[in-house]
């Protein structure tokens, strides 16, 4: 794409209010479903870790069936003409520079609002450190709400379905274009299975790092909405193509068993894992599975699904591949806060576990 193009394209259309108001409302419109949906749908309610100050969040797990019906909704909406599936891909780099802004202002009215906090309880007390960037980069508080809504959790909800619908907004404009290809094709076909595999699953999300220790700063709240739209014509072999889901096939596997083993582990320390008893160190520490295999193995597994969504697009140019770069950046550091949180908090244990398993994330090499 010509860089150009692509600068002026990001650049939302402040002297056009229609399409300004037309980016504004969809992103409005989509949060708004997101919220009475989310609260009035049936689900299971799930509890999530206890906190610090012995409190526990409970989340409605009714993602599934919110993302169903939207879909459904859009189909029906599309049918009658009452909007075009296309909306999305026709200004999706401008719908990208909302978001972002939208993102910005987020964060502001969220680091505000943690200053003012007087709560003294873990999900709302104020972590203010004084340097302005980290505080807003990671945020200040742990749960933040909203109108009884936990926005951490409503964010990676919205963000897992915007992608979907951005991929359909997309499929159909390969379609209606007649372009669409073997690339495009494999490429949905991995992010739908991957995204309804998080929905089914929705409740293994309440144990996982972003959740319970992660406060929610521009990082996240960017990162769960920031979504990004290619254009890249590239035509693969079969054995490319084979090779592609395999790397998707095993990362899935990875990441979603070992996400699965911490959560039923929590939920039960006595479960078989692998058909045997579960290895624990000092009662706490998961050794068993894929726990025993690298201390962080979702998090290879989350690296390995985010190269099979860039690999369909070949390797004729690296822009495809920002996002596994920069999720091996952020994983990465991660993890070397994560090892810091653990060292401090279990101290002796963790060492232990450490020794028995010596690999981070990627076994035999780091």
């Amino acid at each position: 794409m010509d860089l150009g193009f692509l600068l002026q394209a990001l650049i939302p259309s402040w002297n056009s209010v229609t399409n300004t108001f037309h980016q504004v409302a969809v992103l409005v419109i989509f949060f708004a479903y997101l919220a009475v949906a989310g609260s009035i749908l049936p689900g299971k309610l799930v509890p999530g870790v206890t906190l610090q100050d012995g409190s526990r969040l409970h989340y409605r797990c009714n993602g599934l069936l919110a993302l169903l019906l939207l879909v459904g909704l859009l189909g029906v909406g599309s049918k009658m003409n009452f909007l075009s599936p296309t909306v999305i891909s026709d200004r999706g780099l401008e719908l990208l520079s909302t978001t972002f802004i939208f993102s910005f202002l987020t964060m502001v009215v969220l680091y505000a609002a943690g200053c003012r906090s007087r709560s003294k309880g873990s999900s709302l007390k104020p972590h203010i450190t004084g340097n302005l960037i980290h505080d807003w980069w990671y945020g200040i508080q742990l749960n933040p709400q909203f109108m009884g809504i936990d926005l951490k959790f409503f964010f990676v909800r919205a963000g897992m379905m915007g992608w979907l619908l951005i991929n359909l907004s997309v499929l159909a404009k390969s379609v209606q274009d007649g372009s669409l290809s073997q690339s495009m094709i494999l490429y949905q076909l991995f992010c739908v299975l991957y995204i309804l595999d998080y929905f089914v699953h929705e409740e293994y999300m309440t144990s996982t790092w972003d959740i319970i220790a992660e406060r929610l700063g521009f990082m996240l709240v960017f990162g769960d909405l920031g979504w990004w739209l290619l254009n890249n014509k590239v035509e693969l072999t079969m054995a490319a193509a084979l090779a592609n889901g395999f790397v998707f096939l095993i990362g899935y596997l990875v990441f979603r068993g070992a996400n699965k083993q911490k959560h039923i582990f929590k939920q039960n320390p006595k479960a078989l894992i692998w058909g045997k008893p579960p290895k624990v160190i000092g009662g706490k520490l998961l050794a068993s599975g894929y726990w025993g295999i690298a201390r962080h193995s979702n998090y290879l597994g989350d690296l390995l699904l985010a190269l099979s969504f860039s690999l369909p697009c070949g390797i004729s140019s690296p822009i495809p591949y920002f996002y596994p770069i920069y999720l091996f950046i952020l994983l990465v550091w991660r993890e070397r806060r994560d090892e810091a949180r653990c060292a401090e908090k279990y101290k002796d244990i963790w060492a232990e576990y450490c020794r028995l398993v010596p690999w981070r994330i990627f076994p035999f090499l780091y």
